[in-house]
């Protein structure tokens, strides 16, 4: 009898085999994310009119489902989450510096208590010229971004996706897996586990903040603008 049948059973069985454990493995180290997902039915971040935020007077506001600020003052969500998955589209000018904040347990000294997801224009000397971790899709100041300029020039519309669930913080720029960050890791507040100096207003070490905390998004930070739309979240099981 011919045996070839049985081979291409057994393999097509140890290839499923294969790609089970596969994702098991990836489950086990919180690296769930390889795309962007499909948000029909997610929840907005903020409300169109900005009435569930947590913003200074007069510098954040919505015109045609795009927001933006006037100054360098963050806005924030009025209540914390933990484990959620966070996507977004963001647009730069040349020479935007801004970020994502998330775990945040004090919005008034938010810098060395939570972590920010840098955006920036990479494409700019000023930015390009400075350490990775200050470069877009980096943790700031922790993590550099798997490879710089996955950002797309000024005047384009980009997509982010920030996954926490608990000390893993994954982020997703245009398609692509660029950070993933275990804070457990991070137990010093002078040095990144590769060795690098962290910049000295981050003061606290990473591993010891809090896993729960507000989300927040910086304003028109080093003078120059960002954009933002089509911000949505959704929630996650506590582990």
């Amino acid at each position: 009898m011919n045996t070839l049948p049985h081979c291409l059973l057994a393999l097509a069985v140890v290839g499923a085999a294969g790609i089970l454990a596969a994702a098991v493995f990836a489950a086990d180290t919180g690296e769930t994310v390889k795309g962007h997902p499909d948000t029909t039915g997610w929840q907005p971040l903020f409300a169109p009119d900005l009435s569930d935020a947590d913003a200074p007077e007069g510098v954040w506001s919505v015109t045609d489902g795009v927001l933006t600020a006037t100054e360098d003052k963050n806005i924030f969500t009025k209540k914390p989450y933990d484990n959620f998955i966070l996507d977004l589209e963001f647009k730069t000018a040349e020479g935007t510096n801004s970020g994502v904040v998330v775990y945040c347990s004090d919005k008034k000294k938010w810098i060395p208590n939570s972590i920010e997801i840098q955006i920036a224009d990479d494409w700019s000397e000023k930015w390009a010229s400075k350490p990775r971790s200050w470069q877009c899709g980096a943790v700031f100041g922790h993590l550099p971004a798997a490879r710089n300029k996955v950002v797309k020039k000024p005047g384009q519309w980009n997509r982010m996706t920030v996954t926490c669930q608990g000390p893993i913080v994954t982020v997703v720029l245009n398609g692509e897996k660029v950070t993933v960050m275990d804070m457990r890791k991070w137990t010093s507040a002078k040095k990144n586990p590769d060795g690098s100096d962290i910049p000295g207003w981050l003061s606290r070490p990473v591993a010891e903040l809090e896993t729960k905390g507000y989300i927040g998004l910086q304003g028109k930070h080093a003078g120059a603008p960002i954009w933002f739309r089509n911000l949505k979240i959704k929630t996650l099981p506590s582990e």
